[in-house]
């Protein structure tokens, strides 16, 4: 079979890395060209485009690059039409997918879409085009199958892919991963400023800061696949922090504590068990128009699955110097730790377990067949 598959940003990477390998195992004749990232390239199959040629962050910096999206959609248009492929798999990034996906449709392709647009949070009117557009659904988080149940759309549930990136991973090995960057001996904060430029620049400077105060740490930034350290040295100047790049697994592994930006990395940090702090601050104008149109309790992943408030989650104005520091002393403290570790035990069991690359995979395959 012919798989195209289109993914933006960092953890569409992991992902559709993944579900390359699933299908790989399971179809021996499958042939894959796909949209996203250095880990699915690794994988095989036939790279379009790279997910940081079109990393835009917020309502206002996509609109203010509008041109270029639509230069980008022209184009993914055209290659589907020269590959003519048995199934388009889109993985998140709605923004750009769900475009694509009303063009495939009325051109009679088959349509799967793996990790959901998160219509549930914002614009739910969006299903009435997904029910339209996207042949088969394949959820990760475990309230989605019932939102999307009264709608009267029928979706999987397969479980959430980060467990098995986690599990599968190699097990660093403390003392030498510390002395072959520099780390010390000293208990280590992570931090996770995002992976777009927008996010880092309005965050990290502050989560930096906060090094001078907590002496008794080494404080790590986890940079992102999609930057070069030169841009992050352009905000932390002299400030007294370590550097890792693309190693943010490894880092968290052996971290106390973390403090994290909102997203994906929320919950890559809780299966980790690392006691974190979740951070956002936009652009004036995006979230402006994000606080209109999202209707949440909570932002970050934890929260909202779990379905109470289990980290904290410092937002926009929130996010200041002295609000950093007071919620990073407390989940230094050993009672407030140990709490959030019993949380995040109930998290992962409610993520469904192992196997959602296999289980989409398979899913994918079956429905072809049919």
């Amino acid at each position: 079979m012919k798989y195209y598959i289109i993914a933006g940003e960092a953890s569409g990477d992991l992902h559709g890395s993944n579900l390359m390998k699933a299908l790989f195992k399971n179809d021996a004749d499958a042939t894959i060209r796909f949209w996203g990232g250095d880990l699915m390239k690794a994988v095989g199959g036939t790279l379009v485009s790279h997910y940081k040629e079109r990393a835009f962050m917020g309502f206002f910096e996509v609109i203010k690059n509008l041109n270029k999206v639509l230069v980008f959609i022209k184009f993914c248009k055209k290659d589907i039409e020269q590959f003519q492929p048995d199934v388009i798999v889109f993985i998140d990034n709605s923004g750009f997918n769900l475009r694509v996906a009303k063009w495939a449709k009325q051109q009679g392709f088959r349509t799967n879409y793996y990790i959901s647009p998160q219509v549930w949070a914002s614009r739910a009117s969006r299903v009435k085009g997904i029910k339209r557009d996207i042949d088969k659904m394949f959820v990760i988080l475990p309230f989605e199958k019932e939102f999307y149940k009264k709608y009267n759309y029928n979706v999987d549930f397969v479980g959430h892919p980060l467990i098995d990136a986690i599990a599968d991973r190699t097990l660093v090995d403390d003392e030498k991963f510390r002395k072959e960057h520099n780390l010390g001996i000293k208990p280590i904060i992570a931090l996770l400023p995002g992976s777009r430029k927008q996010e880092i620049t309005k965050m990290l400077s502050v989560m930096v800061s906060l090094a001078q105060d907590f002496s008794d740490y080494t404080f790590v930034i986890a940079g992102a696949p999609s930057q070069d350290f030169s841009f992050y040295k352009q905000i932390i100047g002299n400030a007294s922090v370590r550097f890792i790049n693309n190693e943010t697994y490894d880092l968290l592994s052996i971290s106390t504590a973390a403090l994290v930006a909102s997203g994906t990395a929320t919950l890559e940090t809780s299966l980790f068990k690392i006691p974190q702090v979740v951070c956002y601050k936009g652009g004036f104008i995006s979230y402006q128009i994000a606080k209109r149109i999202i209707t949440l309790k909570y932002i970050s992943l934890v929260n909202l699955i779990m379905d109470k408030q289990v980290v904290t989650e410092l937002i926009q104005n929130d996010f200041t110097r002295s609000n950093l520091k007071k919620e990073l002393t407390k989940i230094l403290d050993d009672k407030h730790r140990q709490e959030l570790f019993l949380a995040y035990f109930d998290l992962e069991k409610k993520l469904g377990g192992k196997g959602a690359s296999e289980k989409t995979a398979k899913l994918i395959i079956e429905n072809l067949n049919t």
